[in-house]
């Protein structure tokens, strides 16, 4: 049947206020019964970043950030947390 895979971030240590769970990627993707299978979902650096007002640009902050996949937010599968190294930070 079919499987949605959906990736989420969690910023760990943000300066500004975000979701706890933020949609970064999803993939749709049909298995056998008992099939297992791996797959890729890109995560660009740009896609962690937030728009400053003061600055008027994008920033991506040094801090851990906890991805997570699963079928749903409410089903997460898997966790790693990552160190996220910003532009001129």
């Amino acid at each position: 049947g079919d499987e949605v895979v959906q990736l989420y971030v969690q910023h760990m240590g943000s300066k500004v206020a975000r979701p706890k769970k933020d949609l970064r990627g999803y993939r749709r993707i049909t298995l056998a019964p008992g099939e297992t299978r791996t797959i890729s979902l890109p995560l660009p650096a740009a896609s962690l970043a937030y728009w400053n007002a003061d600055t008027h640009g994008w920033v991506v902050e040094s801090e851990p950030v906890k991805l997570q996949v699963g079928s749903s937010s409410a089903d997460i599968r898997l966790e790693a947390t990552v160190n996220v190294v910003g532009k001129g930070q």
